[in-house]
């Protein structure tokens, strides 16, 4: 997520009421999770295990719960939870806005666009020309949809990360202030979830094809020319390149890469990332050709007892 202006370091550690170290006015330009931070982002670490991590990622700009060595070109915020801090910042950048009407005045709507009865389109909702909305879509702030979408009913675009910290009072959820992006010439069944990002952008490349009941989480980028079958539940961070076809009720670990014009069968868990121009079938994850042959070994397994008996 990227501020609207530049912000100096004191100010940042004024609205969450931390320390700080490094040049009071140090530039902070926005806050995004690890895996996107780029110089002038705050990204936040509160587990010793990834301090090394955050502090040598490309974030300039390190909210962590130890006061530790700044590392040269970078400035840290000292929080007792950053957890909590990052929460803060997110409420104070990207705060929720209510909305009493079905299109809120500040969304955007193409030349030629249908939205039938039912739907609802949130602030700063941005929608190209030509793509029908059937009815029941809700479409939540910040989306941006391209040319030539077609979304079918029910399907809901940008809701929250399924994304929490573990306290002793009970789950704390971090709060997304992402947005979903979907390019031109997208077509996406009914009964679909796209989350949003948490600081980030989900988006879904131009000319892919989902089906109904799809899933896809936080952050995920699947790219151009993908099938999409129904009941696939694609996690997290997840990246999908060119022309995949997945196929129904495959399931998803977060943080891998499927290649670009990879084939996943029906029911696959992927469970780790695999390599483009290959199918592949089976949990956990393996070739096709190579998971069928086991499974027609296993069939043989009787005929091999009754042998040795």
């Amino acid at each position: 997520m990227k501020f609207q202006k530049v912000y100096s370091l004191e100010a940042i550690a004024n609205i969450i009421g931390c320390e700080y170290v490094g040049d009071k006015n140090f530039p902070v330009t926005g806050m995004n999770e690890i895996h996107v931070v780029e110089s002038g982002d705050i990204v936040f670490v509160d587990h010793p295990k990834y301090y090394d991590k955050a502090l040598n990622s490309a974030a300039t700009i390190v909210l962590i719960n130890k006061n530790v060595a700044c590392p040269d070109g970078k400035a840290l915020l000292i929080s007792n939870d950053p957890f909590r801090d990052f929460n803060t910042l997110t409420k104070h950048f990207k705060p929720f806005q209510y909305s009493n009407v079905s299109i809120a005045a500040s969304a955007s709507i193409g030349e030629g666009t249908v939205i039938q009865p039912n739907t609802f389109i949130g602030n700063h909702v941005v929608i190209g020309e030509n793509c029908v909305i059937h009815s029941n879509v809700s479409i939540y702030d910040y989306t941006v949809i391209g040319d030539n979408v077609i979304i079918h009913a029910g399907t809901i675009l940008g809701a929250d990360a399924f994304y929490y910290k573990k306290r002793p009072e009970g789950y704390d959820q971090l709060l997304s202030g992402g947005r979903v992006v979907i390019k031109d010439n997208v077509g996406i069944g009914a009964l679909c979830t796209i989350d949003k990002g948490v600081t980030g952008d989900t988006i879904i490349g131009e000319g892919t094809k989902i089906d109904n009941q799809v899933h896809v989480g936080h952050d995920t980028v699947i790219g151009k020319k993908c099938l999409i079958a129904s009941q696939t539940g694609i996690a997290g961070c997840v990246i999908i390149e060119d022309e995949v076809t997945i196929w129904g009720q495959v399931g998803t670990t977060s943080g891998i890469t499927i290649g670009a014009k990879a084939v996943i069968l029906g029911q696959t868990g992927v469970t780790k990332s695999v390599e483009g121009g290959k199918s592949y079938f089976g949990t956990p994850i393996e070739e096709s050709r190579e998971k069928l042959k086991q499974l027609a070994n296993i069939k043989k397994i009787p005929e091999i007892l009754t042998k040795l008996k």
